[in-house]
């Protein structure tokens, strides 16, 4: 038995469909008697406060991934390791996708003080408690240098007539100093 190039390449014999719908009518009747399937709830997205265009404040960072050893013994994934500059970076980001606010750590719409976002970077896996105290301290740093009465973060943080635009000044400065030590 010979077989020629011109026989491998050719299209088979579909002379016994006579009609393709119906082949995909009973395709479909299959996929409907399938029951649907189980979907997890999609979280809402954040919105920036310009437009309605969700926004991801993490955009472009490498997310934290779970491990199969993180999945056996139910802890969360390792932080993504960051610099100090990066997390001030992140801090400005956040606030920008989600609020600012003074006087609590968030508020009822999700807006965040300076360590409230803070807590919502680490939570979110990036960076480590040391890289949030270091950037703590060069806020710190900042803050000294434009008013020696200023004790904390937090206190710079909520007083009187301090704008978002204050907040996102003082932090990209902080990244800048951060970058170049």
């Amino acid at each position: 038995m010979t077989t020629t190039l011109t026989g491998l390449l050719a299209m088979p014999d579909l002379a016994f469909v006579a009609d393709g719908g119906e082949l995909v009518r009973e395709v479909e009747r299959y996929l409907a008697s399938l029951p649907a399937p189980a979907r997890p709830p999609v979280p809402a997205p954040a919105f920036c406060a310009l437009g309605q265009a969700p926004v991801a404040w993490d955009l472009g960072m490498t997310r934290p991934r779970t491990t199969l050893l993180d999945r056996a013994r139910n802890r969360p994934p390792a932080p993504v390791a960051i610099d100090t500059a990066t997390h001030l970076r992140l801090l400005s980001r956040y606030l920008t996708v989600h609020g600012w606010c003074q006087g609590q750590l968030w508020d009822q719409d999700g807006r965040r003080c300076l360590l409230g976002a803070q807590l919502a970077v680490l939570a979110a896996g990036y960076g480590t408690q040391a890289t949030a105290l270091d950037a703590r301290r060069h806020l710190m740093e900042q803050f000294t240098a434009l008013d020696r009465s200023v004790r904390s973060v937090d206190q710079w943080n909520d007083a009187p007539g301090r704008t978002p635009a204050q907040v996102h000044r003082q932090l990209d400065i902080a990244a800048t100093r951060a970058t170049h030590r």
